[in-house]
C-alpha cells in the first residue's frame, strides 16, 4: 500500500471512513479508526457474499487491519445519483436496471461467510428492537431541537408506543437480505454495469425495506408518478407478492426510515459537524407526509406528529 501523501483523497460518506484513490492500482484505500470492525471487516464480508452471488461489489485487494485500512477495487466516480439528477436522462430506464439488481440481492440465500481474518461472520436479523432503536434517533437528536425538554420526554414515550404498534402490523417476515442503505448514491455506474457499495450494515429483514430506501430516497427528488411506476415495476417482477400486504409494509418502513434519517442527519450536524445533510430534512418530511396519508394505521402517529411538529406535518 502506498503512502497517503501519494494518493488522492476522495469525498467520503456519512460514516467514520476515509477514502483515498490509487490511480496506478485502480484501487481505493479505505481507512477507519472508529467502528473499524463494521467499516472494514464486516464490509468486506458482505461484499464477498454479494460477489459470490454475481453482484458487482468491491473485491478485497489487500488488508492492513492492524493499521485500520483495507484496499478494494475502484468503480470510478460516477454514481447513479449523478446520472439521475441529470434531467436529460430517462430515470425510469435506470430504475428498472436498479430493480433487477435489487431482485438479485433479495434472492441471496447466504447468511454466513468467512472474513479476511478467517473467522465466520453471520448476518444478523433486522429485528424490531433494531428498527425501534433506529427510529428513536428522531426523538434523541431532532425532537430536542424543536421541543422543550419536558415536551420532548412526553413525546418520546408516546412515539415509541406508536412505533411498536406500527411494527406489529408488518406482514412480511425477516427472511430477505437487506442492504439497508440501498439508494442511488450507493450504486456506481461502472462499464455500463451497476456496482453496489456501502453494504456493511446489511441484515436479514423485511423485503420491502430496500425498495422503500430506493424509491423514497431523500437525496433524489422524484415525482410521485415515477415513484409509483418504479413500485409497480418491482411488483411486476415479483409476481408472488401479495400487493396489499406488501404495500402496507413498504409504507410503514418508508415512514420509519425517514424519521430515522431526520434523526441521523441532525446527529451528523450536531455531533460530527457534517451540516450538509440538514438541507435534506425538509424532503424527508415531505416523504413522511406523502406516505402517512396512505393508510389508517398511521392516524395516531400523524396526530402525534401534527401536535408536536405542526410546521412539518400537513
Amino acid at each position: 500500500m502506498k503512502s497517503l501523501a501519494k494518493l488522492k483523497k476522495i469525498k467520503g460518506d456519512a460514516s467514520f471512513r476515509k477514502f483515498y484513490r490509487n490511480r496506478e492500482n485502480k484501487s481505493i484505500l479505505v481507512i477507519s479508526k472508529k467502528e473499524k470492525l463494521k467499516n472494514l471487516l464486516i464490509y468486506d464480508a458482505i461484499n464477498k457474499i454479494l460477489v459470490k452471488n454475481k453482484i458487482l461489489a468491491p473485491n478485497l485487494l489487500s488488508e492492513n487491519y492492524i493499521n485500520n485500512c483495507i484496499e478494494i477495487n475502484d468503480f470510478g466516480e460516477q454514481t447513479l445519483f449523478q446520472i439521475l439528477k441529470n434531467k436529460r436522462n430517462n430515470k425510469y430506464i435506470f430504475f428498472k436496471k436498479i430493480i433487477k439488481i435489487l431482485n438479485k440481492i433479495q434472492s441471496i440465500k447466504d447468511k454466513k461467510v468467512k472474513n479476511f481474518k478467517n473467522k465466520l461472520y453471520k448476518i444478523q436479523e433486522y429485528n424490531n428492537k433494531i428498527l425501534i432503536d433506529e427510529t428513536i434517533l428522531f426523538c434523541d437528536w431532532y425532537a430536542p431541537k424543536i421541543l422543550s425538554r419536558l415536551k420532548s420526554i412526553k413525546f418520546k414515550k408516546k412515539f415509541k408506543l406508536e412505533i411498536k404498534n406500527l411494527l406489529s402490523k408488518l406482514n412480511y417476515k425477516n427472511v430477505t437480505f437487506v442492504h439497508r442503505d440501498f439508494h442511488v448514491s450507493n450504486l456506481m455506474y461502472y462499464n455500463k454495469k451497476i456496482a453496489v457499495i456501502d453494504s456493511q450494515d446489511a441484515l436479514v429483514g423485511n423485503r420491502a425495506y430496500d425498495l422503500a430506501s430506493l424509491i423514497d430516497d431523500v437525496r433524489l427528488n422524484t415525482s410521485n408518478e415515477l415513484k409509483e411506476k418504479v413500485f409497480r415495476f418491482y411488483i411486476k417482477t415479483n409476481k408472488k407478492i401479495d400487493l396489499e400486504k406488501f404495500k402496507k409494509d413498504f409504507e410503514i418502513l418508508s415512514v420509519l426510515r425517514n424519521l430515522k434519517i431526520i434523526g441521523i442527519f441532525t446527529r451528523l450536524a450536531v455531533r460530527d459537524n457534517k451540516k450538509k445533510y440538514l438541507k435534506l430534512i425538509p424532503y424527508a418530511w415531505k416523504m413522511i407526509n406523502h406516505r402517512i396519508k396512505k393508510q389508517n394505521e398511521f392516524n395516531n402517529l400523524m396526530l402525534l406528529l401534527k401536535k408536536n411538529f405542526p410546521k412539518f406535518i400537513r
